[in-house]
Protein backbone atom coordinates (compact mmCIF):
# COMPACT_ATOMS: atom_id res chain seq x y z
CA UNK A 1 0.00 0.00 0.00
CA UNK A 2 1.68 3.35 -0.85
CA UNK A 3 1.36 6.42 2.02
CA UNK A 4 0.86 9.76 0.02
CA UNK A 5 0.63 13.02 1.78
CA UNK A 6 -2.81 13.86 2.83
CA UNK A 7 -4.64 10.65 3.17
CA UNK A 8 -5.95 10.07 6.37
CA UNK A 9 -5.34 6.45 7.75
CA UNK A 10 -6.27 4.52 10.92
CA UNK A 11 -3.61 3.38 13.15
CA UNK A 12 -2.45 1.25 16.17
CA UNK A 13 -0.06 3.09 18.61
CA UNK A 14 3.03 0.33 19.09
CA UNK A 15 5.01 2.93 21.14
CA UNK A 16 5.28 6.28 22.69
CA UNK A 17 8.79 8.65 23.29
CA UNK A 18 9.47 11.92 24.94
CA UNK A 19 9.04 13.77 21.41
CA UNK A 20 5.84 11.84 20.18
CA UNK A 21 4.37 8.51 19.26
CA UNK A 22 4.94 6.08 16.76
CA UNK A 23 1.88 4.11 14.91
CA UNK A 24 1.43 1.14 13.11
CA UNK A 25 -0.56 1.98 9.92
CA UNK A 26 -0.84 -1.38 7.94
CA UNK A 27 1.47 -4.06 6.54
CA UNK A 28 4.20 -3.26 8.76
CA UNK A 29 4.52 0.49 7.91
CA UNK A 30 4.95 2.75 10.86
CA UNK A 31 4.81 6.59 11.12
CA UNK A 32 5.50 8.69 13.73
CA UNK A 33 3.04 11.49 15.62
CA UNK A 34 5.35 14.30 16.89
CA UNK A 35 4.52 15.78 20.39
CA UNK A 36 3.32 19.14 18.48
CA UNK A 37 0.89 17.05 16.09
CA UNK A 38 -1.32 15.26 18.96
CA UNK A 39 -3.45 17.71 20.02
CA UNK A 40 -4.48 21.26 19.39
CA UNK A 41 -3.44 22.37 22.94
CA UNK A 42 0.16 22.10 24.45
CA UNK A 43 0.71 18.63 25.09
CA UNK A 44 3.73 18.19 28.24
CA UNK A 45 3.75 14.22 28.13
CA UNK A 46 2.70 12.11 25.51
CA UNK A 47 1.25 9.71 27.58
CA UNK A 48 -1.34 11.75 28.89
CA UNK A 49 -3.30 11.86 25.33
CA UNK A 50 -2.19 8.56 24.00
CA UNK A 51 -1.74 4.99 25.24
CA UNK A 52 -0.05 1.77 23.66
CA UNK A 53 -2.87 -0.03 21.56
CA UNK A 54 -4.62 3.33 21.35
CA UNK A 55 -6.75 2.65 17.45
CA UNK A 56 -6.00 6.96 15.79
CA UNK A 57 -7.05 8.53 13.13
CA UNK A 58 -4.03 10.23 11.15
CA UNK A 59 -3.18 12.06 8.56
CA UNK A 60 -0.20 11.82 6.68
CA UNK A 61 2.00 15.06 6.31
CA UNK A 62 5.09 13.97 4.91
CA UNK A 63 7.01 11.28 4.04
CA UNK A 64 11.00 11.66 3.27
CA UNK A 65 12.82 9.98 0.68
CA UNK A 66 14.21 7.21 3.34
CA UNK A 67 10.96 6.14 4.45
CA UNK A 68 9.98 8.20 7.46
CA UNK A 69 6.33 8.68 7.47
CA UNK A 70 5.50 12.18 9.48
CA UNK A 71 1.74 11.71 10.98
CA UNK A 72 -0.35 14.21 13.00
CA UNK A 73 -3.38 13.71 15.20
CA UNK A 74 -4.67 17.12 15.16
CA UNK A 75 -4.67 17.57 11.21
CA UNK A 76 -7.17 14.32 10.70
CA UNK A 77 -9.79 15.91 13.26
CA UNK A 78 -12.53 17.08 10.83
CA UNK A 79 -13.63 20.83 11.27
CA UNK A 80 -16.85 22.79 9.68
CA UNK A 81 -15.43 25.13 6.70
CA UNK A 82 -14.13 28.48 7.87
CA UNK A 83 -13.41 26.89 11.99
CA UNK A 84 -9.82 27.32 12.90
CA UNK A 85 -8.65 25.04 15.44
CA UNK A 86 -7.75 26.97 18.94
CA UNK A 87 -4.94 28.88 19.77
CA UNK A 88 -2.38 28.35 22.04
CA UNK A 89 -1.94 30.84 24.90
CA UNK A 90 1.42 32.08 25.16
CA UNK A 91 2.38 32.98 28.92
CA UNK A 92 5.41 34.91 29.57
CA UNK A 93 7.48 32.41 31.98
CA UNK A 94 10.62 32.44 33.36
CA UNK A 95 13.04 34.80 31.16
CA UNK A 96 11.47 34.32 28.06
CA UNK A 97 10.07 36.75 25.61
CA UNK A 98 6.63 37.47 25.21
CA UNK A 99 3.94 39.28 22.91
CA UNK A 100 3.02 41.65 25.59
CA UNK A 101 5.88 43.54 26.27
CA UNK A 102 7.64 42.08 29.18
CA UNK A 103 10.62 40.02 28.40
CA UNK A 104 11.04 38.13 31.32
CA UNK A 105 12.35 39.12 34.75
CA UNK A 106 14.04 42.44 33.84
CA UNK A 107 10.25 43.52 32.92
CA UNK A 108 11.69 46.11 29.77
CA UNK A 109 9.91 46.13 27.07
CA UNK A 110 12.56 44.72 24.26
CA UNK A 111 14.90 41.73 24.93
CA UNK A 112 16.96 43.92 26.58
CA UNK A 113 15.22 45.15 29.01
CA UNK A 114 14.02 48.41 28.30
CA UNK A 115 10.69 49.80 27.38
CA UNK A 116 10.89 51.55 23.67
CA UNK A 117 11.12 54.96 23.18
CA UNK A 118 8.97 56.12 20.16
CA UNK A 119 10.80 58.31 17.86
CA UNK A 120 10.44 62.07 18.38
CA UNK A 121 9.60 62.84 14.74
CA UNK A 122 12.81 64.50 14.64
CA UNK A 123 14.72 63.88 11.08
CA UNK A 124 17.14 61.38 11.91
CA UNK A 125 20.24 60.69 8.94
CA UNK A 126 18.47 63.24 6.74
CA UNK A 127 15.00 61.53 6.67
CA UNK A 128 11.67 62.92 8.76
CA UNK A 129 10.29 59.87 10.80
CA UNK A 130 6.76 59.72 11.13
CA UNK A 131 6.07 57.84 14.08
CA UNK A 132 7.28 54.56 12.77
CA UNK A 133 11.20 54.67 13.42
CA UNK A 134 13.26 53.85 10.47
CA UNK A 135 15.95 50.77 9.98
CA UNK A 136 18.97 53.47 10.93
CA UNK A 137 16.75 54.72 13.82
CA UNK A 138 16.43 50.97 15.31
CA UNK A 139 20.10 50.24 14.34
CA UNK A 140 21.52 53.34 16.36
CA UNK A 141 19.60 52.85 19.30
CA UNK A 142 20.71 49.42 19.45
CA UNK A 143 24.27 50.33 18.86
CA UNK A 144 23.72 53.06 22.03
CA UNK A 145 22.47 50.48 24.08
CA UNK A 146 24.63 47.98 23.48
CA UNK A 147 27.41 49.96 24.06
CA UNK A 148 26.06 51.16 27.20
CA UNK A 149 25.77 47.28 28.53
CA UNK A 150 28.86 46.05 27.38
CA UNK A 151 30.73 49.46 29.37
CA UNK A 152 28.58 48.33 32.52
CA UNK A 153 29.28 44.78 32.46
CA UNK A 154 32.74 45.99 31.91
CA UNK A 155 32.52 48.09 34.78
CA UNK A 156 30.85 45.41 37.00
CA UNK A 157 33.70 42.61 36.17
CA UNK A 158 36.75 44.84 36.64
CA UNK A 159 36.02 45.94 40.27
CA UNK A 160 35.23 42.80 40.87
CA UNK A 161 38.09 40.81 39.28
CA UNK A 162 40.78 43.89 40.33
CA UNK A 163 40.32 45.28 36.86
CA UNK A 164 42.18 44.61 33.79
CA UNK A 165 46.02 43.62 34.52
CA UNK A 166 46.09 44.83 38.12
CA UNK A 167 48.50 43.86 40.69
CA UNK A 168 47.61 41.39 43.04
CA UNK A 169 49.47 42.07 46.22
Amino acid sequence: MAIEVGAKLEGKVTGITHFGAFVDLSGGVTGLVHISEIADNYVKDVKDHLKIDDIVTVKVINVDKDGKIGLSIKQAIDRPAGQQPPQRERTGGGGSFNRAGAGGPSGGGDRGGRPFKPSTGRPSYGKPSFGKPSFEDKMSRFLKDSEERISSLKKNTEGKRGGRGAKRV
